[in-house]
């Protein structure tokens, strides 16, 4: 570590809250009780949460990510990311002789039993999110034959429904609040009748970092979120800022990423993190911006955050002697 310094007018906004949502912290913490409960390997179905430096820690500890639920020998544990996944993911677990651990955060199983209801009531669902994204697929995944997938306001136009009467809109939760009620609206303008879910699909922690990043953009030359490329939130954050007026933002996984051009004539450099993101990550960033002379760093604080989820039910049993069991035949179908 280098030694820190502020130099007159440079400074640092730090944004609050910032980093771990509580639905990624009980993600990650159940990847970590599992691997000490039952011992490596445990498989994760796709990364547990969207950072670089959270699935290479869990890797050393012996979680093994995998693409495809095919992938994990029968007899073993599989955890379900914190994204989500469709029924029939659970399905092919079943079919493999897994043992399950489902670690999708809280808010996500919202979205999804509001799919299946309105799917049962027989509505059209306008999923506003982006394609190819692993809670889309989760979501989607849970009425196929009645969720239509919007991917912002320039796809409203093609969208057809069966009857402009019933028809209810879910969003992705990791979205731009912004971005998804202009889609919202646009959406509304085609099918008056629209309806909305009976509370907002997009989560608390995304929101009040959005708002944080606003608050930064007001000040702040240069916004710098931290966060991996393939972290929905994290990239919304970039543009939320570079929206709300900031004249650059950019998002890096590492300190060691910034471009130091990049604070060539900037006085006040925003700094925030994405819901995917461990504290270490932030603080090796001022680290870095001190040796550069921004030393002086002031927290700008928009929201409290006290919510935590329970650990899955899952890791208060056995699931190795399931694994077993299911293998031996004992058993004909994967842990709830």
């Amino acid at each position: 570590m280098g030694r820190m310094t502020a130099s007159p007018g440079r400074r640092v906004l730090l944004a609050a809250p910032r980093g771990y949502c509580a639905g990624v912290d009980r993600a990650v913490i159940a990847v970590e009780k599992a691997l000490e409960q039952y011992g490596a390997p445990v498989y994760v179905r796709h990364e547990i949460v969207h950072n670089k430096y959270v699935v290479q820690t869990l890797e050393k500890k012996g979680a093994i990510f995998v693409e495809r639920t095919e992938e994990v020998p029968e007899g073993n544990i599989v955890m379900f990311s914190a994204h989500g996944v469709a029924p029939v993911v659970h399905e092919e677990a079943a079919r493999g002789k897994l043992a399950t651990i489902d670690a999708t955060c809280p808010l996500v199983t919202k979205v999804h039993k509001e799919a299946v209801r309105f799917a049962k009531e027989d509505y059209d669902i306008l999923l506003i999110g982006h394609e190819g994204h692993e809670e889309v697929i989760g979501t989607s995944g849970e009425a196929p034959d009645h969720i239509t997938l919007v991917d912002g306001p320039e796809d409203v136009a093609k969208v057809e429904v069966r009857d402009p009467s019933k028809v209810v809109w879910l969003s992705q939760t990791t979205l731009s609040v912004d971005e998804t009620m202009e889609t919202v609206d646009a959406l509304k303008n085609k099918f008056p009748g629209l309806i909305s879910p009976p509370s907002d699909d997009i989560c608390y922690a995304t929101q009040n970092r959005q708002i944080a990043v606003k608050k930064l953009a007001e000040d702040a030359q240069l916004v710098i979120v931290v966060g991996s490329k393939n972290s929905s939130n994290s990239i919304r954050m970039v543009e939320v800022a570079l929206d709300a007026g900031a004249p650059a933002a950019h998002l890096v996984d590492f300190a060691d990423e910034i471009d130091e051009a990049w604070l060539e004539g900037v006085t006040t450099v925003g700094l925030t993190s994405g819901a995917s993101v461990p504290d270490v990550l932030v603080e090796g960033v001022l680290e870095w911006l001190a040796e550069r002379g921004y030393g002086d760093v002031e927290t700008v604080k928009t929201a409290e955050e006290s919510i935590t989820f329970s650990l899955p039910k899952e890791l208060r049993r056995d699931l190795r002697e399931e694994a077993a069991a299911l293998v031996a035949g004992r058993k004909g179908t994967s842990a709830e």
